[in-house]
């Protein structure tokens, strides 16, 4: 039987934003799979609750996503970039019931954040637009063809001037409403069917509808002097469409996306303290418009909201329905919006509930497990046992030997740490294996038994090595005592909890305990630079899209709350702590050949500190490569190219055989660059040089 090997990733399908029709009876989702080496598709499919098979509803052509049934379900809207010389989405309508899709916007700026009013004639939506955009009108259509020049030279004025992998080059987030029937009626005047809500030099998020003349979005908070990339403070506003007329009634503090409000004008939002924003758990807030009170749901829950986990309040407007993570596991839950209950887990442990929806009398979700990385399910809404929708992976997955996880606890400093251990497909309790231990990314957040590092996971074990994660001090899903443990000590309170479980778990014969590798991308990336300039306990190591140098982050990243959250800190108030606790201060102990990975455009841990890293390792004598992969964010592991995604594997793998008893082959560096990889064979890229997203790392 075949493995799931890593140049498979061509062959397995992703499934996302599930939304259920008006009537529970069927679900739209997103099925996503790559096409070439550089491009993935993504349409629209159907699943009925009533055992029917799914069907295709969009044409393959471009990537469609954020599918949203009318109120009456007839009709779907959805964003999409089909037909389009560029990559920004447009809004299209689909008749559910027969007809072709017709795109209602070109606007400048792209499309995302649909959402139908009640009464179905309007549809909300938001874009990312510049001053001159809205003054000459190309945030409400743009000419065919239009391309936004890039700055030369590019003047920054913000202290957050890039995210994802783009420049910002002076967009704002603004809200726009569009009149279905008039769209619908003319292509030659899109513009007239659009209206603008927001202006001003500030970010407008999360708009979402009451009733079906009132709106209710958030906008970045100006205060005094303070820059709105510095505050974490945003005003709740209600907007009037009849009159016009615009009132805040709230404010809150944390990292803001989303609202979900009730006709009624019961508003949900997000909620962090800022005294301790990046390591007190998110609550769900509730306001309620007409008594003006205030209440906080989820606050008898000791654990985080789930990270881009999702929100929505039930079809009867009385519970809101969430994902946390729970010890291994992301549940949903449920919770009166009046705080009278607290919150019930509804379905999920075991399991890793990624998206989800709810109907009159259904919830559909993606859900991903040990034996599957992803597919449609349903259950009612009290949650009794689901039903299986979809098995879009069931054509590869037939002839490909999946390992189970174990799990595992491990005795660590200061309490049980979980864990879970993957062997071989073909494992031999007779042989032995070489060890991989892989370190989450947040810091705070947590690994699961399935979720996005399934493929990950099993390809590293087809390659014949057991594969180790756990969930150290600092993870989301085991209380709030277990997630701020590593406060202005990222590394050795993390790494202690890390090693326990690589003694444990090198107790088991058929693990040569002379044989452990360690990677781990973003904050985990971070660890194994610590972990090698700490112990030679790692025979060889890959380190992903780190931060090396705190203050070298702190001054790049659009993240560096994260460092004045966790450390209480900034590079002028602590240097000195913050050198202290970056893995390049020690580099020059490191003796364990580190491969360097990262990706160019990756502006939430930017490259300089992973150069960093790099040239002191070189410095040092140490065997070590630099990986670059050009067009790439901090989403590379997840979303990346489909030929780097393949590469990046195959390069973990090369890279830990090359020092392996267990393999017959010689180190990368010893070499061609691309001998053995099945993707990516431009050249170039190993040599340093190029081939041409709560803030977390």
């Amino acid at each position: 039987m075949k493995t799931v090997d890593a140049d498979d990733y061509d062959d397995l399908v992703q499934v996302e934003s599930p939304h259920i029709s008006p009537d529970s009876e069927r679900v739209a989702y997103v099925e996503k799979r790559p096409t070439d080496e550089e491009r993935y598709e993504a349409t629209i499919h159907v699943a009925s609750f009533g055992g029917a098979d799914s069907r295709r509803f969009t044409i393959a052509e471009g990537v469609d996503s954020e599918p949203r049934w009318s109120p009456d379900g007839e009709f779907l809207a959805f964003v999409s970039t089909r037909g389009a010389d560029d990559d920004r989405p447009q809004l299209w309508v689909l008749p559910v019931d027969g007809g072709e899709a017709r795109q209602v916007t070109s606007v400048g700026g792209g499309v995302s954040g649909l959402e139908w009013s009640p009464d179905g004639t309007k549809i909300l939506f938001t874009q990312a637009v510049t001053a001159l955009d809205c003054e000459e009108g190309r945030d409400l259509a743009a000419e065919p063809g239009f391309e936004p020049d890039a700055p030369d030279p590019r003047v920054i004025d913000r202290m957050i001037y890039r995210a994802g992998t783009e420049y910002l080059d002076g967009k704002r987030a603004h809200v726009y409403v569009l009149d279905v029937e008039r769209a619908l009626e003319t292509e030659d005047d899109r513009a007239s069917a659009i209206e603008r809500l927001t202006g001003g030099n500030a970010d407008h998020v999360g708009p979402t509808w009451g009733d079906s003349e009132t709106v209710y979005y958030a906008r970045k908070a100006v205060e005094d002097d303070r820059s709105p990339d510095d505050s974490v403070t945003f005003d709740l506003l209600e907007h009037d469409l009849e009159s016009g007329a615009i009132e805040a009634f709230a404010e809150t503090t944390g990292w803001v996306d989303s609202l979900w409000a009730t006709a009624d004008g019961r508003v949900a939002y997000p909620y962090a303290s800022e005294d301790r924003l990046t390591l007190a758990q998110s609550q769900i807030r509730v306001y309620d418009r007409e008594t003006g009170a205030e209440t906080t749901p989820t606050e008898p829950l000791d654990r985080d909201l789930a990270h881009d986990g999702h929100v929505e309040w039930g079809p009867d407007g009385e519970l809101l329905y969430f994902t946390a993570p729970d010890e291994g596991s992301v549940v949903c839950y449920s919770v009166p919006g009046d705080a009278s209950e607290p919150p019930t887990p509804v379905y999920g442990e075991g399991v890793t509930v990624e998206d989800f929806s709810v109907g009159l009398d259904a919830i559909a979700f993606v859900q991903s497990e040990w034996d599957h990385p992803g597919d449609v399910f349903a259950t009612t809404r009290g949650g009794n046992e689901a039903t299986r929708l979809t098995r879009v992976n069931d054509a590869y997955l037939t002839d490909r030997a999946v390992s189970q996880p174990e799990e595992v606890w491990i005795d660590g400093d200061e309490g049980p740490i979980q864990g879970w251990v993957l062997t071989p497909p073909t494992f031999d309790e007779d042989e032995t294996y070489p060890l991989v231990v892989e370190i989450h990314g947040g810091p705070h957040l947590q690994w699961t038994a399935a979720g996005t590092m399934w493929y990950e996971f099993q390809a590293l074990a087809a390659a014949g090595y057991v594969v180790f994660w756990c969930n150290p001090r600092g993870s989301t899903g085991y209380g709030e005592e277990h997630m701020t443990a590593i406060e202005r000590d990222w590394g050795d309170v993390t790494l202690s909890d890390v090693l326990a479980g690589v003694e444990t778990v090198c107790e088991r014969e058929y693990v040569d305990e002379s044989e452990a590798y360690v990677t781990g991308g973003s904050f985990g990336g971070f660890m194994t630079a610590w972990a090698v300039t700490r112990t030679d306990r790692f025979r060889a190591a890959v380190s992903q899209r780190g931060v090396y140098d705190l203050t070298g982050f702190y001054g790049s990243t659009d993240a560096f709350k994260l460092i004045e959250g966790d450390f209480g800190t900034t590079p002028w108030d602590d240097p000195d702590l913050l050198w202290k606790h970056s893995p390049v201060a020690r580099v020059a102990d490191v003796e364990t050949p580190t491969l360097v990975v990262h990706a160019d455009r990756d502006y939430r841990t930017p490259a300089n500190t992973a150069e960093l890293f790099y040239l002191g390792l070189k410095k040092h004598g140490v065997d070590t490569r630099l990986v670059r992969y050009p067009r790439e964010g901090h989403e590379l592991s997840r979303s990346g190219e489909p030929a780097h995604v393949v590469d990046r594997i195959e390069r973990i793998v090369r890279w830990f055989d090359g020092y392996s008893s267990h393999r017959e082959t010689p180190p990368a560096l010893e070499r061609g660059r691309d001998e053995g990889l099945s993707a990516g064979k431009q050249g170039g890229a190993e040599d340093g040089t190029s081939e041409s997203e709560a803030p977390t790392t």
